[in-house]
């Protein structure tokens, strides 16, 4: 699945005319600010050496990072505007009356125990204890399957030792199967854990000091030598997984086996003990995407002692919760993972984790009343006919493309036209009558509902794939296409301004949110959704002459990016961020021509300066305006799929000479690129 561009578009009257109150504090309404903004240009700037600086050079100097943030952008702006509007709902629906509906109820109460800060700090490292009581009672390594099955139902997602749940099957898409993937790595990028360079040196030796601190807080005893037990673990696991850019290839994640072949890769892990605890004791067909990780994991079960497995998850756990625990313990935990490694000075006020919380886990209770506030029906139908117009766009590059195979453009144009589009909200809401909420317990409401959760993605199994379901909530400010499901998804919080704004002409409309449309459109096409067909099958549907051909035409995207220097001397790993890359320049190709086609025989006009050429790329650029942390770059080359802002404008506009020609670039100058270096795909 790729999560790719966000922002945020209200086009209710009422919402988009509240000012931004100058003090933090909850939003009455959305603020406003239009999908292209004049002030932001930099005037002084040539369009033609440094689009990017033209386009975003006021927006930068008027929207210096804050505190709480590694990077700012449009889209954290916009999202924070966002927080603020679900805090104002979120306070209103907290107010303890007896009137209020289930899901209010249930909201406004897990919101209230969320906020209870007092409670929070006097509560400690309690939170912890029933599972650390669960580990020290592990009496032998036969038992550990049972304890990581009751571990799972309370932790996130690969926490200890691995991950699992449920998923698509790659060879069937409409059938869930088991899902076991790695997991039990503290640190963000496994090469922390294997280069000797400094700073991953440096990282290592913070890391250690942080197992240590956590474990005095929690009482242990040697906390030095148990910070060198979990690193030893971690560092084995990091070199039996694979790497970000491994991870890309499907193929490489897809050995569906059954629970015999898993029980053959752990002979000493006791599956069926494991799957009993979740609940899932009939399940026999499992994925294990890396199945040399779960070799690795054997071998560590047999070669430390019981008490070092005992330190190892009591770490796992202490790592996961810290952050919902009191001071001591969240201010340690973000001490390294959000200063050191990403270079944020200050946490998020509770307000913010709050919200956040409420959205993972309540998302779609409260997504209902987001939608009905600042999403209505017209909103909804403005997005379903530019997609319209977006994949008609695709269908006509597709069938003119003189590369392609018509073997494989007959595949591509099905796949195409399976493919689905989910815009605004689902059409059914999540039940949450199961998840049990208490106003006083603001870290059990945290753990049940991962256990709710748990619960249920694992019932899915063995039933027919909802092809309805959202797996991101309403106010969400992001887009992604889903490879398996085949379809591109708009939830409302992507479909508001600064991206998306019905008052705007149609051009920074169709820069903005058109590229979006197009960009995950071109996913589905790009080196790692096109092995995926319009059933969202992992199967080779182009013919190996076309496969050739499109990993050459990709190889051009390659070399350029990896000629682009991010931060010192580190330069995009543009293996990594090839999808990403082919998506922002064939999804700025598609909006280019729908926009063309939606306006033909219409007469446009120039505005605030620019020309309706110069307004679409304007729109298009305006969407990425961001500064970064360095040190949140430096952990943005190693693990983002994304090239960094500057680079997917500036990169896209060179192989585009219609830019050129709306900004009378010459021959020579940094944004123009001779004719036979220009990137060609789709």
């Amino acid at each position: 699945m790729s999560f790719c561009r966000s922002a945020l578009w209200t086009v209710l009257a009422l919402a988009l005319a509240a000012p931004v109150p100058a003090a933090e504090g909850p939003l009455p309404s959305l603020p406003y600010t239009p999908s292209l903004e004049p002030a932001f240009l930099d005037r002084t700037a040539d369009p033609c050496v440094d689009f990017y600086q033209f386009s975003c050079g006021r927006w930068l100097e008027k929207n210096p990072i804050p505190a709480d943030r590694p990077s700012w952008s449009v889209y954290g702006k916009t999202g924070q505007e966002n927080q603020q509007f679900l805090w104002g709902l979120l306070a209103e629906a907290a107010r303890p009356d007896a009137g209020r509906d289930a899901d209010t109820r249930k909201v406004g109460d897990y919101f209230a125990a969320c906020m209870d800060e007092a409670a929070v700090e006097k509560a400690g490292a309690a939170p912890l204890r029933p599972a650390l009581a669960a580990i020290d009672a592990l009496a032998d390594k036969e038992g550990l399957a049972a304890l990581l099955g009751q571990l799972h139902r309370m932790l996130n997602p690969g926490a200890a030792w691995f991950g699992f749940g449920a998923g698509q099957d790659y060879e069937n898409a409409a059938v869930i199967i088991g899902q076991a993937q790695a997991g039990g790595q503290g640190l963000p990028d496994r090469d922390l854990y294997l280069l000797d360079d400094e700073r991953s040196k440096d990282t290592r030796e913070r890391y250690k000091a942080l197992i240590r601190q956590i474990f005095g807080l929690l009482g242990d005893a040697e906390p030095a030598a148990r910070a060198e037990t979990v690193l030893r673990i971690e560092t084995a696991l990091a070199k039996a997984s694979l790497s970000p850019v491994e991870l890309r290839d499907p193929q490489k994640t897809a050995h569906k086996m059954s629970r015999a072949g898993l029980q053959a890769l752990t002979p000493s892990f006791r599956w069926a003990s494991y799957l009993q605890e979740l609940g899932v004791p009939d399940l026999d067909v499992i994925n294990a995407g890396e199945p040399a990780f779960f070799q690795e994991m054997e071998r560590q079960i047999a070669a430390n002692s019981l008490d070092d497995l005992r330190t190892y998850l009591r770490w796992q756990v202490a790592r996961d919760r810290a952050s919902y625990l009191s001071t001591p313990f969240a201010q340690a935990s973000f001490d390294f993972f959000q200063t050191y490694l990403q270079g944020i000075p200050q946490r998020q006020p509770l307000w913010k984790r709050c919200v956040g919380r409420v959205d993972r886990d309540l998302g779609e209770a409260l997504g209902q009343v987001f939608v009905r506030k600042v999403f209505p029906p017209e909103a909804k139908g403005a997005a379903q006919e530019m997609v319209l117009h977006i994949r008609s766009a695709m269908d006509r590059r597709l069938r003119a493309l003189s590369w392609m195979s018509d073997a494989t453009k007959q595949q591509a144009l099905l796949k195409l036209q399976n493919m689905r589009d989910k815009i605004g909200y689902p059409e059914r809401w999540r039940d949450y009558t199961a998840l049990e909420v208490r106003r006083d317990d603001a870290a059990g409401n945290a753990e049940r509902a991962l256990a709710f959760e748990m619960r249920r993605q694992l019932d899915k199994i063995g039933k027919p794939v909802d092809r309805g379901e959202w797996v991101v909530t309403p106010p969400t400010v992001n887009a992604f296409y889903n490879p398996t499901m085949n379809d591109m998804n708009f939830p409302a919080g992507v479909l508001l301004p600064p991206l998306f704004d019905l008052k705007m002409d149609a051009a920074p409309n169709y820069g903005n949110t058109g590229g979006t449309i197009g960009h995950e459109l071109i996913h589905g096409f790009d080196d790692s959704g096109r092995q995926f067909d319009g059933a969202g099958n992992l199967h080779d549907w182009w013919t190996p002459g076309d496969a050739a051909e499109l990993d050459r035409r990709a190889s051009c995207i390659v070399d350029q990016y990896a000629g682009y220097t991010v931060v010192d001397d580190l330069k995009i790993n543009s293996r990594l961020t090839l999808g990403e890359d082919l998506a922002d320049l064939g999804g700025l190709i598609l909006a280019w021509e729908a926009w063309k086609e939606a306006t033909r025989g219409q007469t446009l006009e120039a505005k605030d300066g620019l020309t309706p050429e110069q307004r679409f790329f304007t729109g298009f650029a305006q969407w990425a305006c961001a500064g970064y942390r360095p040190e949140y770059l430096r952990l943005h080359v190693k693990l983002n799929p994304h090239s960094p802002a500057r680079f997917r404008i500036n990169g896209v506009l060179v192989n585009m000479p219609e830019f050129a020609a709306a900004f009378g670039c010459k021959p020579g100058q940094p944004m123009v690129r001779e004719p036979e270096q220009v990137c060609r795909i789709w």
